[in-house]
């Protein structure tokens, strides 16, 4: 009993001690982990860019590339109706032949043409082709192509003036192309004409509805005025008649030189006559 007692009373004073000893032998706590880092938000994927939209509407019977050839511009124009004056007109000034092989051998560049339908020409006044020399023909089935290919979302992306197949230089047989909105209007300072319509396009040709023909400026300036010839030089009317004087003049003095020559003549043999009767009077007195 008083063992149990004892062992009591031990074990009550030493409990704080093996407490202490305990807590100080009692691995630290593990330091708290640190939070993670909010991730990034990611950016918004940039939309896709729209493809620029054409400033020149499909006609509803365009031929596509996938059913005309590129390289025969006359069977596009056939198809698509309404353009016989101007196949006609590229026939009979073999303009046809240069565009054809132009397609061919300049693939890079390509060609754009102004088509003006059929009533577009019969608005001209009559004898108007007819009217123009062989030369200027040529150039006026030329003017309506340009020698670039041009899209139809594109046209506002050109620098006015813009050369034509025509212009044999920089200043000659110009156009200026306008685009705005969806509409594209072309000047040529005779005609204001505007793109209806396409007619074809592939990736180097492109042919464009137009409701005009186009008539060139050079067509309706004025033509230098050749110089006159020059003259020949004239000798001056107051010279011959200065001369003619000099001879009358010449022709008088002759006169009064042998009138005065007669009179001296006449005047010795009066004197002469006049002394020898004298003589013969004193004679004989």
């Amino acid at each position: 009993m008083k063992q149990t007692i004892f062992f009591s009373l031990l074990l009550v004073l030493l409990a704080p001690i093996f407490s202490t000893f305990s807590l100080a032998q009692s691995p630290a706590a593990p330091a708290a982990a640190p939070k993670p880092s909010p991730k990034p938000k990611p950016s918004p994927a940039a939309p896709a860019t729209a493809p620029a939209k054409p400033l020149v509407p499909s006609l509803p019977q365009s031929p596509t590339s996938d059913t005309s050839s590129g390289e025969d511009i006359v069977k596009i124009l056939r198809k698509a109706k309404n353009f016989n004056t101007l196949i006609r007109l590229f026939k009979t000034t073999q303009i046809i032949n240069q565009v054809n092989a132009q397609l061919v051998t300049s693939k890079n560049g390509g060609l754009t043409i102004l088509a003006p339908d059929d009533g577009a020409f019969s608005a001209l006044k009559a004898g108007f082709f007819n009217s123009l020399s062989d030369r200027q023909q040529k150039a006026f089935i030329q003017f309506h192509v340009l020698p670039v290919y041009v899209s139809s979302s594109n046209f506002d992306s050109l620098s006015n003036p813009v050369m034509t197949l025509a212009s044999d230089s920089p200043n000659s047989y110009q156009l200026n192309v306008t685009a705005y909105g969806n509409s594209v209007n072309v000047t040529t300072g005779v005609v204001n004409a505007t793109l209806t319509g396409i007619v074809y396009t592939d990736k180097v040709l492109a042919i464009y509805h137009v409701d005009k023909v186009l008539i060139p400026l050079d067509f309706i300036k004025p033509k230098a005025i050749a110089p006159a010839p020059a003259l020949e030089a004239k000798a001056p009317k107051a010279d011959k008649d200065t001369s003619s004087t000099d001879t009358d003049q010449g022709d008088s003095t002759k006169e009064n030189s042998g009138a005065f020559k007669l009179l001296g003549v006449q005047g010795t043999t009066l004197a002469s006559i006049g002394a020898a009767f004298v003589a013969a009077v004193t004679m004989f007195s």
